[in-house]
């Protein structure tokens, strides 16, 4: 089982400086609002590839008044114990914060990028910003799918962050007046390779997910129908990878006029949707109530971690769920924790009342959360 054994903050948010020691399947943090708990799951958040579950600026992280802010925790993977260690900044205090990537560092050896991070630490998370995903921008549906995708497939962040600096290449180039065009085809031919790479990996996820977000009997959150939406993942489902990859790139070169216009690429893996219908009413998930909205979410992130824990055979992701249970009712929440218990993932709640976690696995740890501290209660 994945789980975190030990978390330390350093000058990470409003926390100044943390150290917990964890031995429980399940973190329940309680406090009101701004006391932290949001914070503390954020910095869990930093041990994948990213921007966190906030998508924030990583100067934006570091505790006013100072430089640079770090994370650290010792984890229990299915290699054993690995300690994972991720920092931003180096300026002295009052300074302005550094620029660049953050560092990444994983027993003891310093990463070059934060990828190597999804090999060992898988996560799922669900935030009150997400409330109205199914109607919000597409971009988020995306980006959550992604993230969906990086937890069965680690090697999906990657894949994700080279198509990325291929666009940006690209867009920048065409935005030039003198545009290489040698140099330009042989972009293409590139982000044409990663696209189809890409569009792949997001229909294995899919796939790894029909058979769980489906009908589901006893489970307290409504079954879902999702489709990707996309020219890549559409052409791979019914013409061989190669044919595709070639098509792809021929798009590329023959809307290079129009993009240069628009400013940006029309087309690809990177203006794809995810759509979802909400099985028991067959209607988008996008006209449906908030509540129903929520339920749907928290059923597709529990869905993949069953499908994870039956039939991938990887390791379990770590599941954050701030605030997940406020807007529940009774039955409902009483549901969420028995599929957590089912699960068998570690799993961290926040909620500004203890009363609402009436129920909860009897070895849970429960936290309550002040102005940056962390005080255990019974």
């Amino acid at each position: 089982m994945l789980a975190i054994r030990r978390l330390t903050l350093k000058n990470f948010r409003n926390y100044a400086d943390l150290r917990v020691d964890i031995d429980a399947p399940a973190i329940v943090l309680t406090g009101a609002n701004g006391a932290g708990k949001t914070n503390l799951l954020e910095a869990v958040s930093m041990l994948v590839p990213g921007r966190g579950l906030r998508g924030a600026a990583l100067d934006e992280l570091i505790r006013h008044g100072y430089g640079d802010w770090a994370v650290a925790a010792e984890i229990l993977s299915l290699g054993g114990s690995v300690t994972l260690g991720t920092a931003f900044g180096s300026k002295a205090s009052g300074e302005k914060p550094a620029t660049g990537p953050r560092q990444v560092v994983i027993d003891g050896a310093v990463q070059k990028s934060p990828g190597p991070l999804a090999r060992y630490m898988r996560l799922l998370w669900v935030t009150p910003p997400m409330d109205r995903l199914f109607s919000g921008p597409r971009g988020d549906r995306r980006r959550f799918f992604d993230r969906l995708a990086v937890a069965v497939d680690a090697d999906h962040a990657s894949r994700l962050a080279r198509f990325d600096k291929l666009l940006r290449e690209r867009n920048r180039l065409l935005a030039s007046a003198n545009s290489d065009l040698g140099w330009l085809a042989s972009l293409e031919h590139r982000m044409a390779e990663e696209a189809i790479a890409l569009a792949a990996g997001r229909l294995f996820a899919l796939e790894s997910l029909e058979g769980f977000a489906g009908r589901s009997a006893g489970s307290a959150f409504p079954w879902v129908k999702l489709t990707l939406e996309g020219e890549i993942e559409g052409d791979l489902k019914c013409l061989p990878a190669v044919q595709v990859e070639d098509r792809y790139r021929r798009m590329l070169h023959d809307s290079r006029q129009r993009d240069r216009a628009a400013g940006r690429t029309l087309l690809g893996p990177h203006r794809s949707d995810l759509k979802v219908i909400h099985g028991p009413k067959g209607i988008e998930a996008g006209i449906c109530s908030t509540g129903e909205q929520k339920a749907m979410l928290i059923g597709i992130v529990l869905a993949l971690a069953r499908a994870m824990k039956n039939t991938l055979g990887g390791m379990l992701p770590i599941l954050l769920l701030d605030e997940a249970v406020a807007h529940l009712d009774a039955e409902r929440r009483t549901g969420l924790f028995q599929e957590l218990r089912d699960i068998g993932a570690q799993y961290w709640l926040t909620g500004t009342d203890k009363a609402l976690f009436d129920g909860m696995d009897p070895h849970a740890a429960f936290y309550a959360v002040s102005d940056g501290a962390l005080a255990p209660i019974g």
